[in-house]
């Protein structure tokens, strides 16, 4: 009997002191408040489980996957064929987010304003230099436009964000296309930089007349207005989880999750939002790890959805997180 009491009190003991897994990752900024919630929600299903993630941005997380320097990546931009290539191990997209990019500024009395396609293509591209020319007037009667220079910010660093907002600029201005493109860093015509959405978003709260894009849960945490968008369908939208929503209802989502959902159709769609994913080995290398991390993830698109919307995120649809599900179950250890 002693000895049985001895066995069950060094099980406990071990159990008790075995070390933390630690799961590392790196990549989009965008996707950082959700990370932080989910990881401090999921601590209540595995303690056990510590997270190290690095909001480096998008670009340095697809890098930090492929030299297999963390066990996950993330990025707002799927990644291109070519750098797929490269991989040991084939890559899956793991949707676990959809969101807003926003277009912030600071302005007297931070008016609410109305932007449409051609004149945001026109102030990213340089051509528009203050803010009362006549095309931002005529969208905006009524408000009190200043003469004033407009400063514009955006990412310094290879961007998920910046990715959805050129993505986004391509599909409505012929001339960003050809001059610009779409693409995780780009040559700005115009503007000073700033290191992720907490740069961008700092960068705007300090320089008046300055413009330019964050995720939406950035520019509500700093407290900075921003702009209602004129669709595809003609109408002025707000941001928000919902006008999310409605425009990832219309996206056409392949197999292998990699897509896009800026300029949506729909009256409700606002039109520059995008999805962002986590990425991953199919084979996991370390296999103590990876069933952590397929743990963590299951319940980052199940129950972790139940969280987005209060995080400015919009939920992936049920049959989405379906198809999420499947695809986690072809991992291999």
């Amino acid at each position: 009997m002693k000895k049985i009491l001895f066995i069950a009190l060094a099980a406990l003991f071990s159990a008790a002191n075995a070390p933390a897994q630690l799961i590392n990752g790196a990549g989009s900024s965008f996707d950082k408040p959700a990370f932080s919630a989910w990881f401090d929600a999921y601590a209540a299903t595995d303690p056990a489980v510590h997270f190290n993630y690095q909001a480096v941005g998008s670009g340095a997380g697809q890098k930090q996957l492929l030299s297999e320097t963390v066990d996950f990546g993330a990025s707002d931009a799927p990644m291109a064929d070519d750098a797929m290539s490269k991989a040991p191990y084939k890559i899956l997209h793991i949707p676990v987010v959809a969101g807003a990019v926003v277009v912030s500024y600071n302005l007297p009395g931070n008016p609410k304003l109305k932007l449409d396609a051609d004149t945001l293509a026109g102030i990213f591209l340089g051509t528009i230099t203050k803010w009362n020319d006549p095309k931002i007037a005529a969208l905006n009667s009524g408000v009190s436009l200043p003469d004033m220079t407009v400063v514009v910010i955006h990412r310094s660093d290879g961007s998920g964000t910046s990715f959805i907002f050129t993505d986004y600029l391509s599909a409505v201005s012929p001339e960003w296309s050809s001059k610009i493109g779409k693409a995780t860093s780009v040559n700005w015509p115009t503007g000073l930089g700033g290191k992720g959405n907490e740069g961008v978003a700092g960068q705007i709260k300090q320089l008046p007349g300055s413009i330019g894009y964050v995720e939406l849960a950035y520019a509500e945490q700093n407290k900075l207005p921003f702009a209602d968008l004129k669709n595809a369908a003609g109408k002025f939208v707000t941001a928000s989880p919902d006008t999310v929503s409605k425009a990832m209802a219309t996206a056409t989502i392949p197999d292998d999750f990699r897509f896009s959902m800026v300029n949506a159709p729909g009256a409700e769609s606002y039109p520059i939002a995008g999805a962002s994913w986590i990425l991953i080995y199919q084979k996991q290398a370390k296999a103590e790890n990876g069933k952590k991390l397929i743990a963590f993830l299951k319940f980052a698109v199940t129950k972790g959805q139940k969280i987005s919307p209060s995080l400015s995120y919009a939920p992936l649809p049920d049959s989405v997180q379906a198809r999420v599900l499947t695809l986690l179950d072809t991992v291999t250890y």
